[in-house]
């Protein structure tokens, strides 16, 4: 039997637009967009697939019920009228490993987990007819989220978050995680047959992200996920057919100018090992390189980065000056597009021009703005050329 789930696909606040395109381009019907969160339909392939080939999703959840609840018993009742048995096995190891409640009567993260477990535990003593579970199998983690009294549920099929690529074991002073990376640029109009420079590459994840989408590198193809042991309904197999799916893929000949630059030569080379654990090293040219020193000879290049910002890396003191610089890199290429993820509320007054665009956008906890500086269309080719 091919089920049908409602599969829930987190993301970075002021970004869903962004994943919803790619589910759209995966070949799925969206259901719903809310804060933070893009759901749709699929069957068990579509889990496979989502996990392996979604750049800008944070996780891939499996949507096991929805109910209101304000109060504990409420909650108890609503869980365990959720047929648990069509996921978790007899051995199946299974426990809430996050819960969050918004403006929900119900508030305490380690009280909804215990009572979640133990309305589980009760649904599947029924189901099983038996009263103890070894849970030396599988995991099936949950993710509970409430809001405004009502509960979702949910499986997690990916584990670690999708934002480790497994190519990125050594990061700089203040990373920026692969999936932001990843959906700040499909926010732009880069394509792979345009420039893209990043003046302040850290350990490379704006090169790394654009290389790997110029050469159609799925994010998740050389990792592993949680829902790989759930053999009692996904098979093994449609994991290996979604991994060849992504290797039939791949063109790692694409003709790229990529380039990341750093002031920190320790910093370019965790910047180029990263690369090479992710297979587009041949992509990038990195380079230490000041942003004062800035410049490339051909014109409609884009400009994306994440400069300092003053609350890790550096001090106010020196954002002024920091900033004037990146504003005349930019008039030197000025020609060319940039696009800037900071949370310095200056950084227009310094750059001395105003964006073009601007969204706020989350990184982390962390309130920060994608300045967006609209450069001119680059004249279109002449086809008898």
């Amino acid at each position: 039997m091919n089920r049908i789930f409602e599969i829930i696909a987190p993301c970075h606040f002021g970004l869903e637009a962004v994943l919803k395109k790619e589910i759209y381009d995966l070949g799925y019907e969206i259901t719903n967009v809310e804060d933070g969160r893009v759901s749709f339909e699929g069957d068990v392939e579509a889990v496979c697939r989502a996990n392996i080939f979604l750049r800008t999703a944070e996780r891939i959840l499996i949507k096991a019920g929805e109910f209101p609840a304000g109060t504990f018993e409420e909650l108890f009742e609503g869980i365990k009228a959720i047929p648990w048995e069509n996921y978790i096995p007899q051995d199946g190891k299974f426990w809430v490993t996050k819960a969050s409640s918004i403006k929900s009567k119900l508030f305490s993260p380690s009280d909804i987990q215990s009572i979640a477990k133990k309305a589980m535990v009760e649904r599947l003593k029924q189901s099983y007819h038996q009263e103890w579970f070894p849970e030396t199998g599988a995991p099936y983690p949950l993710r509970l989220f409430l809001l405004k009294d009502r509960v979702t549920v949910a499986l997690d099929t990916t584990g670690e978050s999708l934002h480790k690529r497994g190519y990125r074991t050594m990061t700089g002073k203040a990373p920026i995680t692969e999936t932001l990376a990843a959906a700040l640029i499909l926010l732009t109009p880069w394509r792979k047959e345009r420039i893209l420079l990043d003046p302040f590459c850290g350990s490379g994840t704006f090169p790394i992200e654009a290389a790997m989408m110029a050469a159609n590198l799925a994010p998740g193809m050389n990792r592993s996920f949680t829902a790989e042991a759930w053999t009692n309904f996904i098979d093994r197999k449609l994991w290996y057919e979604a991994v060849e799916e992504a290797r039939d893929m791949v063109d790692l000949d694409v003709k790229v100018d990529i380039q990341g630059y750093d002031i920190d030569a320790q910093v370019i080379k965790v910047a180029r090992e990263n690369a090479k654990r992710a297979g587009v090293e041949d992509l990038i040219h990195f380079q230490q390189r000041p942003v004062e020193a800035t410049s490339h000879p051909k014109k409609y290049g884009f400009l994306i980065t994440n400069p300092p910002y003053g609350e890790r890396i550096a001090d106010k003191e020196e954002l002024p000056q920091l900033y004037g610089e990146i504003g005349q890199a930019m008039n030197r290429l000025d020609s060319w597009s940039a696009y800037l993820i900071t949370g310095y509320e200056d950084a227009e007054r310094y750059i001395g021009r105003k964006a073009d665009k601007n969204r706020k956008i989350y990184n982390g906890m962390l309130k920060t703005y994608f300045y967006q500086f609209l450069g001119p269309k680059p004249p279109k080719r002449n086809l008898k050329e």
